[in-house]
């Protein structure tokens, strides 16, 4: 990701160049999706979270980039009934009494390419850990940014345990984010 104060952009540098400033994160045009396995790592389980609100700020440095995102608890979809109302309720999720699952990203470390890291700390009901978001790419201009990212989430680290070896200990999330300048 690379901020840049230059407004007119044309062509590759559209992709690569992103104007200072605050996004607003489009819940519609955003996903969530996740893998994990169940049943003793047997079957594969891929659903999807939806963002409620959320903003990423674009810095110069980017270093100093930030994002926050609030996930929609009750969104959990994996398309089992069953057991999507398992996880949101008070064994799992808890979605009745926290509604949000709560990310604030704090740090930005560009790599070589379009991406980078995103350090940040992700709160689930009352549990806070750090988590870092590899980000694939970024790219937009000066109205509107788009996002890659992805982490593995280990959470019995989160204090959700229930149903060891029936639920994957680890979710893989693939986060892809479109985001509206302000």
């Amino acid at each position: 990701m690379t901020a840049t104060d230059d407004t007119e952009q044309t062509g590759n540098d559209a992709e690569r160049d992103l104007s200072p400033g605050v996004y607003v994160i489009d819940p519609l045009r955003s996903a969530i999706r996740f893998h994990t396995r169940a049943i003793f790592g047997l079957l594969p389980v891929r659903g999807t979270f939806r963002i409620g609100t959320g903003t990423i700020s674009v810095a110069v440095p980017v270093e100093e980039s930030t994002a926050e995102a609030q996930v929609l608890a009750d969104s959990f979809s994996s398309g089992l009934a069953q057991r999507d109302a398992h996880v949101r309720s008070a064994d799992y999720l808890d979605a009745a009494g926290y509604p949000y699952l709560r990310f604030r990203g704090e740090r930005f470390v560009p790599s070589s390419d379009d991406g980078g890291t995103l350090h940040g700390r992700l709160t689930v009901r009352t549990v806070t850990r750090p988590v870092a978001l590899t980000v694939d790419r970024v790219w937009g201009g000066t109205a509107e940014l788009t996002a890659r990212a992805d982490t593995t989430i280990d959470r019995y680290a989160f204090g959700l345990t229930t149903a060891r070896g029936m639920t994957g200990r680890h979710i893989r999330l693939t986060l892809e984010i479109v985001a509206t300048r302000c």
